[in-house]
């Protein structure tokens, strides 16, 4: 039984599909906007922890795979240019090194000759960056988008409505639950749904609050 919970743990990749913008339907149409621009333009994104930053920032490398050269630059990766034509994402501005503080301002001087574009994320506006001010003034020179993170109801009604779209019993006590023990970015919580689901096909089960903690015990 726990080999079979394990083969449905929530697994999923990151992508614009899969992003519920709630609020932040303007941002999203300004992102795809980004992923074609070759202009030395950038879009500067910021928001708390848990906003969904990241999953923006993977989901446009994901956008664009194969179609140009694309860099992501996070947890202390070295800072380095994508390419020609390339599109370069920055996440966690605030905790970039000097030396990658240095080498971003060089990308940007650069990144219009070179036909790139960069989306860059923080947890700050641009006005309360601390950092050198080169590099600030020209993230302060983009277009700039404050994350909207989901509402509790809005994730709420999101999961309920998901869950109805698979068939499933999910109960809005499940959902509370859930939303207490488990990560409370939606993708992941909707990933939990699904391999609830899976594993309620494969083990013959309902759908039950012991079979929830079964399977986020196996996160």
């Amino acid at each position: 039984m726990k080999q079979l919970i394990l083969d449905v743990r929530p697994d999923f990749t990151p992508s614009l599909a899969n992003f519920v913008p709630g609020d932040n339907a303007p941002l999203i149409a300004a992102l795809r906007e980004q992923l074609s621009r070759r202009d030395g333009s950038l879009l500067y994104i910021w928001g708390p922890t848990g906003s969904g930053r990241s999953h923006l920032l993977l989901a446009a490398i994901a956008e664009i795979q194969g179609q140009r050269p694309s860099r992501l630059v996070s947890d202390g990766d070295d800072m380095a240019s994508p390419g020609d034509q390339g599109l370069l994402c920055v996440d966690d501005l605030g905790a970039q090194s000097e030396a990658s503080l240095a080498e971003l301002f060089r990308i940007l001087i650069n990144a219009r000759e070179r036909q790139q574009s960069l989306i860059v994320a923080g947890s700050e506006p641009p006005a309360s960056l601390v950092m050198r001010d080169d590099v600030s003034s020209r993230i302060a020179q983009g277009l700039i988008f404050e994350m909207r993170p989901l509402t509790d109801e809005q994730k709420i009604e999101t999961l309920m409505q998901h869950a109805d779209s698979r068939g499933m019993r999910f109960t809005r006590e499940m959902v509370g639950y859930l939303l207490r023990r488990s990560r409370r970015d939606l993708p992941w919580l909707m990933a939990v749904l699904d391999a609830l689901d899976e594993a309620s096909l494969s083990l013959g089960r309902p759908i039950t609050l012991p079979l929830l903690r079964e399977i986020l015990r196996a996160e």
